[in-house]
């Protein structure tokens, strides 16, 4: 590493990029990267889910994205050991932004504080009327077995909660056979 020590008698500006501040940003990216990873790919597994002819959608972060399932003949909930996947017969189980499980009055209350905000943020109803697009919308996961009274408890708190659209995410269906 050079280091310009001043001499040759004449002042001249110095030239040279300084770069510890984007070091410091690449840092701060990095951690916040490290965080942020982890969280974003925790998913629910065994669900089997829907293989339907669909279209994609514009994604939002905003979006919020529920799972729904039921325990399995054990009781037993997605995303504990032994799980056997969803029984018809099973408790009801939804899923909070895919990870955090709650009940129905939980699933009330943390969407609409997350709706609340993202309105407060875009500046009041008013904004979001001129601005459809930046309204929130719900995409629910169901599995295939989940019966459809999970199905709907989990549509008929979010549109309690003030959303007004409500989608669902399938698999799409192969091209090729």
């Amino acid at each position: 590493m050079a280091i310009s020590t001043g001499g040759g008698g004449a002042e001249a500006p110095m030239s040279d990029i300084n770069t510890t501040p984007l070091v410091d940003v690449m840092l701060v990216l990095l951690i916040i990267f490290l965080i942020a990873v982890p969280v974003a790919i925790q998913t629910i597994e065994k669900l089997r889910i829907p293989i339907i002819e669909s279209v994609e959608s514009k994604d939002k972060v905003e979006n919020l994205l529920l799972t729904v399932s039921t325990t399995d003949d054990s009781g037993r909930s997605a995303g504990e050991p032994g799980f056997n996947g969803a029984s018809r017969n099973g408790e009801c189980r939804v899923y909070f932004n895919n990870v955090t499980p709650v009940d129905a009055e939980e699933l009330r209350d943390q969407a609409f504080k997350r709706l609340d905000a993202i309105v407060k943020r875009e500046g009041g109803p008013e904004a979001l009327k001129n601005n459809p697009e930046a309204i929130p919308q719900v995409h629910i996961r169901g599995d295939v077995d989940a019966p459809w009274r999970c199905v709907a408890g989990a549509i008929y708190n979010v549109q309690i909660s003030g959303y007004p659209t409500v989608g669902f995410i399938s698999n799409p269906v192969d091209p090729n056979g």
